[in-house]
């Protein structure tokens, strides 16, 4: 399956925020909403769709500057309901990863999540983060280098 991650456009933004949690996700993620809401007061922060063969499926938001613990922060990465289980979330974040090596001195990328979510825990770990007992509130922050 082709992923491609695009840019939140004025044609898909509406679109993006109509993308679905499974209802035991809804307490980790702001809603889609609120994210590019963020994003048009925060111009540090990239927004993404993610697509799978021209179909979005997902939605995801970094920062450009660098912030705690020295890194690059992915704030948001969430597929929709209908979308999980597929490897789009696994795939969508390796083209993230190579996206964000051009950022300026980047060496490390952080990525918070809440600490009951073991579906990230496991995507993460999967991808090479590496937590080493960064926590922030009720959110866990693992890291990946370069």
């Amino acid at each position: 399956m082709q992923i491609e991650l695009r840019p939140v456009t004025n044609e898909n933004w509406e679109a993006c925020c109509a993308l679905e949690l499974t209802t035991e996700q809804q307490g980790f993620l702001e809603p889609n909403v609120y994210s590019i809401a963020q994003a048009g007061f925060e111009p540090a922060l990239v927004m993404r769709a993610i697509y799978a063969a021209d179909e979005l499926v997902g939605f995801l938001m970094y920062n450009t500057e660098r912030e705690e613990l020295d890194g690059y922060w992915i704030y948001r990465l969430m597929v929709d309901r209908r979308h999980q289980g597929s490897g789009i979330g696994r795939e969508a974040m390796r083209l993230l990863l190579v996206e964000m090596q051009q950022l300026p001195k980047v060496a490390c990328i952080v990525v918070g999540y809440h600490l009951d979510n073991q579906v990230a825990h496991r995507l993460y770990e999967r991808l090479g983060f590496v937590d080493y007992g960064d926590r922030f509130g009720k959110e866990m922050a693992v890291r990946y280098t370069f």
